[in-house]
């Protein structure tokens, strides 16, 4: 198994369908975790973007979800809802304790 990845996306509603947006995320989150892809988390800021933050266990487990059907139907159906302001597809953590 290889090492954590960290999506980022930041995203608004389309108009009218911030309900339905919640909801398809709500599905995916759902797949990822009893699927084992990984693990997601979801905010919101004072202007209405929300900021989804997902933790993939691994290189492969993205490439699996990528594939997966049930993930592609949610995507292709959020694809109506929000608009994407960013996306982050892979950060790495950087350490803050020094190495020597």
């Amino acid at each position: 198994m290889g090492q954590e990845i960290l999506s980022v996306a930041i995203w608004e509603p389309v108009p009218e369908q911030e309900v339905a947006s919640l909801a398809t995320l709500r599905e995916l989150s759902a797949i990822v975790a009893s699927k084992g892809y990984g693990r997601d988390l979801l905010y919101r800021d004072r202007d209405h973007h929300y900021v989804f933050l997902r933790h993939w266990k691994s290189e492969d487990t993205r490439r699996a979800a990528q594939e997966d059907p049930d993930m592609l139907r949610c995507w292709a159906r959020l694809g109506n809802e929000i608009q994407i302001v960013k996306v982050y597809e892979t950060l790495t953590e950087v350490p803050l304790e020094k190495t020597e």
